[in-house]
């Protein structure tokens, strides 16, 4: 007796659960890998908080491994680079304009509205990832998606870091000293933990900016473990100080629509002053891109030499939900604007023979017939 051959087990497949792992690729695809681990680690802080003698070592881990991140921060910016793109002061002063004076003054908007609806930490939260400087990374990615100015983008990303190390306390100390007790030893703190780090890996620049850059995956991931231990570090405090007694669903909506608005004012306000001010579409995409940004990766750890131990954990949720929302609508954003680009000539990253043939196009060669001597043209 014969039996029909079985069908592959993809065949068996219903349409229904293709469908459902196609919209769960897409998802994946969707969310930030560095995201899911920031949320992994806050589960494991809600379940396994270090504690005790754990939780003193762990401090002094934390302290060596920002310190360390920002020497890194110091030998990768390019600093003979960055001074040769700073003639393009325009540029440069419209974004760390949206950084430290718009996006304070949106804060401060978000913070009375939300003071009602929000625990206080979570309120003062959100004022505090608008004080903090752009990101590198992200931005100069997107505009490069864009096709914006990249060299432009990463002067005024790079900038944007550098003041941050100043600008960021400072702003702290003006806006939010009625809350939180911003004093010389803190001050103290950034310029031993932060500041010194980020000058002697530029005075080193030179000797290690060659290792560095051949091993991105080595960097990356130092970039993100002392991110991820300090996020460890300040969850356990505020798992051990209850958080999640205090912290609701409703909170966390509310949170994701108040920095969502937030990010929304911010690009509608770049992009009508990229056009008033005369920028091309290169530069409006960099004032887009880098004025929009709040950077994590220089955020948590200037949070945990400024704000309290006891309220860290609660004030860094609004940060780590604004980072979510800015990464997904700015790649979107990106996408866009690229589509809608025009191809120029000599475009950054274009192929030579790209732009050659790109240049005979737009430019063909004459071809007038040869005239006879003594023939007036």
């Amino acid at each position: 007796m014969t039996t029909a051959p079985e069908r592959p087990r993809t065949a068996r497949r219903g349409p229904g659960r293709a469908r459902i792992a196609r919209a769960a690729r897409a998802v994946a695809a969707r969310v930030d890998p560095f995201l899911a681990m920031l949320v992994g680690v806050v589960a494991l802080a809600s379940v396994l908080p270090a504690r005790g003698v754990v939780a003193e070592h762990l401090g002094s881990v934390v302290f060596g491994a920002v310190a360390f991140l920002f020497f890194l921060y110091g030998v990768r910016l390019p600093t003979a680079e960055a001074w040769a793109a700073v003639r393009a002061w325009r540029l440069h002063t419209a974004v760390l304009a949206v950084t430290y004076v718009v996006f304070p003054l949106l804060g401060l908007l978000a913070y009375l509205l939300a003071g009602p609806v929000l625990p206080q930490d979570l309120a003062r939260g959100v004022l505090f990832l608008t004080l903090l400087p752009s990101t590198v990374q992200s931005s100069i990615a997107f505009t490069s998606i864009a096709r914006g100015n990249v060299a432009g983008a990463v002067v005024s990303a790079s900038l944007s870091n550098l003041l941050g190390i100043v600008m960021a306390p400072v702003l702290v100390a003006l806006l939010m000293g009625g809350v939180l007790d911003v004093t010389g030893g803190a001050l103290g703190r950034i310029a031993v933990q932060l500041l010194v780090p980020f000058v002697a890996g530029q005075l080193l620049r030179r000797h290690l900016v060659g290792l560095v850059t051949r091993r991105p995956a080595l960097t990356r991931a130092a970039d993100r473990g002392a991110i991820l231990l300090v996020v460890y570090a300040a969850f356990s405090d505020a798992v051990t100080d209850g958080i999640w007694a205090t912290v609701s669903v409703r909170d966390l909506l509310v949170i994701t629509v108040l920095v969502s608005a937030v990010l929304a004012a911010a690009l509608a306000l770049t992009a009508t002053a990229g056009r008033r001010l005369g920028f091309d579409r290169a530069d409006r995409v960099v004032l887009l891109m880098c004025g929009s940004k709040k950077s994590l990766a220089s955020g948590v750890p200037i949070a945990m030499v400024l704000l309290p131990p006891a309220s860290l954990g609660v004030m860094l949720l609004p940060l780590m939900i604004f980072h979510q929302v800015q990464l997904l609508v700015g790649a979107t954003l990106a996408r866009r604007l690229a589509s809608r680009a025009p191809d120029p000539v000599g475009r950054v990253g274009a192929d030579p023979e790209a732009r050659q043939k790109d240049h005979h196009r737009e430019h063909p060669p004459r071809t007038d017939p040869p005239r006879r001597r003594g023939t007036p043209p």
